[in-house]
């Protein structure tokens, strides 16, 4: 088992998020923080049994992580980008459950699903830090593959996180099946009651191509319409920034004057479409999906700008990751594939949900280490 006492080596730690993001330290480096104070546990999940078996087969558990870690272990994190309130809530969980554990971390952010370059580079550039676990959120489903297997090779344990990664060297995955955060997206919109008398036309954006989680969400969006009277006229993919987002929308409708029903795609498409379809004078006629919660679409939802989106509680899954990874690195019992349920959320939810495992503290903003050196 690889310790905290194994001989570090000295690489800088390039951050490509720094082009982006100015650091953002709490508690100041070297400084050890107090312990989180909110308890977040036990939390009903799911376990799948197999683990990572294609057809979904799971059982309901409830989960209690354990109450501090052994020693200090070192865990490099690596995410797509902090462009989003989604990525800014696994930040925050990271911080906050590594204090609650006693643990030290870095994170890496690739800037953006169009890097898959930069996320190897980071991946190299963590490995050469002799970290004693790593977080991957994947760019790429297939593009860290090599490297996973490299990591396992030396004795770092891999923990899947969120994304989906086909490395079968991981040791361990927590997150939902974003096929089941699609085909809810589609349910719900498959169940609402339509008065057009034709199919309904939907412009779907489900983020960018080749990445493992829009895969699976297109799947299940697709299976859950696939016998309704839904149509997709559009299907377009693309980062998911504000900017790319609202482009695509804008393409859509263009392409489509007079047709489009309902949008549906990422947080981003949503919080972008609120404006886009204003500008426009079209908020009351097209309706706003999406298939993963974040602030803005919190919000959007409380005014009435966008319908429903589902939510995979990604806090409360980077909270789990940050305890299995743990788990692994001391040899304890492990959930070798977790997540938490998807909730769907729409106004009328609103009224009783608590979205703490999925967004992050009002004004948080990006911490990238904690305790590192």
């Amino acid at each position: 088992m690889r310790t905290s006492s194994v001989r570090r080596r000295s690489f800088g730690l390039r951050r490509a998020v720094l082009i982006v993001f100015a650091v953002t330290l709490l508690g100041g480096l070297g400084a050890w923080p107090a312990a989180a104070q909110e308890i977040w546990y036990p939390v009903p999940v799911n376990v799948w049994e197999p683990p990572f078996n294609a057809d979904r087969t799971r059982r309901p558990e409830e989960y209690r992580p354990l109450e501090a870690a052994r020693e200090r272990w070192r865990i490099c994190v690596l995410i797509p980008h902090l462009k989003d309130a989604y990525w800014l809530a696994v930040n925050y969980a990271v911080l906050d459950e590594a204090r609650r554990m006693g643990v030290s971390f870095a994170v890496y952010s690739a800037g953006g699903y169009e890097y898959l370059d930069r996320q190897r580079e980071q991946f190299d550039e963590c490995l050469g830090e002799s970290p004693d676990g790593i977080l991957l959120s994947a760019v790429s489903l297939d593009g860290l593959n090599d490297l996973v297997a490299v990591a396992a090779g030396q004795g770092v344990p891999v923990v899947d996180l969120i994304n989906g990664v086909s490395a079968a060297e991981i040791s361990a995955r927590v997150g939902v099946d974003f096929w089941d955060m699609g085909a809810a997206t589609g349910r719900y919109l498959a169940e609402r009651p339509g008065a057009y008398g034709r199919s309904v036309q939907v412009a779907w954006l489900p983020g960018p191509a080749g990445a493992g989680w829009v895969e699976a969400a297109d799947a299940g969006f697709r299976a859950a319409i696939d016998e309704s009277d839904i149509a997709i006229v559009e299907a377009l993919n693309g980062d998911t920034g504000r900017a790319a987002q609202r482009a695509l929308m804008e393409e859509a409708l263009d392409r489509h004057p007079g047709a489009i029903d309902y949008v549906a795609g990422t947080a981003v498409t949503a919080e972008a479409g609120v404006g886009a379809l204003r500008d426009r004078g079209l908020a009351d006629e097209i309706g706003l999906l999406a298939f993963y919660y974040s602030p803005g679409v919190h919000r959007a939802i409380k005014r009435g700008q966008v319908l429903a989106a589902p939510s995979d509680l990604p806090a409360l899954q980077t909270r789990i990751a940050m305890d299995t990874l743990v788990r692994i690195i001391q040899g304890d019992d492990y959930f070798p594939h977790v997540a938490a349920s998807v909730v769907m959320v729409d106004r009328e939810r609103l009224k009783q949900w608590d979205a703490s495992s999925s967004l992050p503290p009002r004004g948080f903003r990006p911490v990238f280490n904690l305790a590192w050196h």
